[in-house]
Formats: C-alpha cells, sequence, structure tokens
C-alpha cells in the first residue's frame, strides 16, 4: 500500500483537517470500476497518522481474499468523538459527511454510492461510526467497528461511573453542553437510535466487537447494544473476544475479522449450497406443522423472533 496525507478544508471545523490516505496496491486511476471507500475513525488520543499502523491488516485481508482492494481515509479528529457539538463550535458529523466525502469523490477514484462506501472505527472511532452510519444508513452499506466507547445506557443519567470513570465531566460538557443536553445525548446515542427507530437500520450491516476484559469496560456498552438490536430484530453480527483487552496484540486478528466481514459485504458469499438446501427442505414441513414459518432466508429481512 502507499500513503498520501493530505488536509481537507473545512467550514464545519477548524481546518484545515490533516487526513491521510491508503492506496490499495496496484492503484490504478483509469480503472473501470471505482473503489470502495473505507473511512476508518482513530481512537482518543490517535490522530490520522494511525492509519499506517492499522493499513497492514487491511493489506493482510486484501492479500487473503478477505477483501477487495480498497481506498482508506483517515481523519484527525482529536477527543472530538466525531460529534456536531451542542454549542456549535465544531460540527464533526457535517464535516464528515460534507466536506471529507465530497472532497474524497473528486480528487481519488472511490465509487460515489452508498454500496461502495463503508465506515469502520475503534474506541471512540467506532463510538463514531456506529452514530454516523445509525444516523445516516442511506450513506454507508456497512458499518464495522472495535471496541466502540458506548455506555450501556439509553439515558444519560443511568450511566453508571463504572462505565464513564474515563471520560471527564468537561469532555462530556464540552460536547454534549453545560449542562449535558441530555436529549442531544439520546440523539447521538447509537443504542438510543436503535431503540427508537430500529427500523431506519434495515439494509445496513452492522459489526462490532470488545473484548472481554476491556480495561475501559467497553464490552458492557457493546453487550447491551447487541441485546437492543437483537430483541428488535435487527440483523447485525457481534462479538465478544474471549480475553482481550482493549489494546495489544489481540487487535490484530480483530481488525481482520471485522474488515473480512466488509468484504462479504461487497461480495456476499453463497453459503446456501445443495446441502443446506437439502436440509432446509427436509425441515420446512416440521416448521410449518409448529405453526412457524419455513421462509427462505434472506440476511436482508430481520430476524424472525
Amino acid at each position: 500500500m502507499h500513503f498520501e496525507d493530505v488536509a481537507i478544508p473545512s467550514n464545519h471545523v477548524p481546518g484545515p483537517i490533516p487526513a491521510t490516505i491508503a492506496y490499495p496496491p496496484g492503484y490504478d486511476t483509469n480503472r473501470a470500476e471505482p473503489y470502495p471507500l473505507l473511512i476508518q475513525l482513530h481512537g482518543g488520543g490517535q490522530s490520522n497518522v494511525w492509519l499506517r499502523d492499522v493499513a497492514p491488516y487491511l493489506e493482510t485481508a486484501m492479500a487473503r481474499g478477505q477483501i477487495p482492494p480498497m481506498v482508506s481515509v483517515m481523519p484527525s479528529a482529536g477527543r472530538s468523538f466525531y460529534m456536531n457539538f451542542r454549542d456549535g463550535s465544531a460540527n464533526w458529523e457535517d464535516f464528515l459527511l460534507n466536506e471529507l466525502l465530497p472532497w474524497m469523490h473528486s480528487n481519488t477514484h472511490i465509487a460515489t454510492d452508498r454500496t461502495g462506501t463503508f465506515v469502520s472505527g475503534i474506541s471512540m472511532g467506532g463510538m463514531g461510526a456506529l452514530r454516523l452510519a445509525f444516523k445516516h444508513p442511506d450513506r454507508f452499506a456497512a458499518v464495522a467497528v472495535l471496541e466502540a466507547a458506548i455506555e450501556p445506557a439509553l439515558a444519560f443519567h443511568d450511566i453508571k461511573q463504572r462505565d464513564r470513570y474515563w471520560r471527564s465531566d468537561a469532555l462530556f460538557e464540552e460536547i454534549y453542553g453545560k449542562p449535558v443536553d441530555t436529549d442531544w445525548w439520546a440523539a447521538n446515542n447509537p443504542a438510543t437510535i436503535a431503540a427508537t427507530e430500529p427500523g431506519r437500520l434495515t439494509g445496513l450491516e452492522i459489526y462490532f466487537e470488545a473484548g472481554d476484559h476491556d480495561l475501559f469496560f467497553l464490552h458492557h456498552g457493546a453487550e447491551f447494544l447487541h441485546r437492543i438490536l437483537y430483541d428488535a430484530g435487527v440483523a447485525h453480527e457481534y462479538r465478544l473476544v474471549r480475553g482481550a483487552d482493549h489494546l495489544g496484540p489481540s487487535l490484530e486478528p480483530r481488525f481482520i475479522d471485522a474488515f473480512g466481514f466488509l468484504g462479504r459485504v461487497a461480495s456476499p458469499p453463497d453459503w446456501a449450497n445443495a446441502e443446506v438446501a437439502m436440509v432446509r427442505q427436509m425441515m420446512d414441513s416440521v416448521k410449518l406443522q409448529a405453526g412457524y414459518p419455513a421462509n427462505p432466508v434472506d440476511p436482508a429481512r430481520p430476524r424472525q423472533r
């Protein structure tokens, strides 16, 4: 892969914003089919240059055939959580959608439609990626995140200290207002969005995970979101990684698994072979006798309950 460091002009946040672009091996601006785009959002304390640390995992997934060649970009966003701040002083969500994306469309050979646009992130960036995709599922085909910094709550006042000890009151107030605007928090909380408007997520491919030894207890938020989505019948893939922490060597295979999920979205595998068809046909009559519908499996349809 090769990299390019750029500066994205912005009217939504204090700019220009540094960003790093990773191009796949053999990147060809004359290729008939534009490359898919993966927006990657870094975690707190990182910056755009962290893409150079993550790109080898993406390249490994490409080399294994788990994901097609794609262009990736990572903007530098400080500790913004990729939010539109309540006081309007910085609008990172607007920057990503209305400035970063158009800039990439104009300056790189990438797909401009939803089906070729993906978003991922880790920790703070995982929170940002989930929020961005949940609020704008018309812009992204899929979201895949690691150890997203989400709280296990639907309302701000229900957050336990255990799940926010690492995030200061000052940071909450900088983003959500002082005092915190609890409605603004809820409108931007992925779990609350999923609980109140699950139908908007139909068609969005969702992957998230966390290590069960996460030092920030982010597996609590991941498990909470999983239950919200599962109970609402929203299709998703969720993994609780045994023994994994928030950092360390477990991240490499976890990143590759997440990228592999995006690859399955980009090029859906045909897992319904003759054996599957035979067994399903055999069981259809049993299902019907039990009063359960014997419908073909459709990954785009919400899970039957």
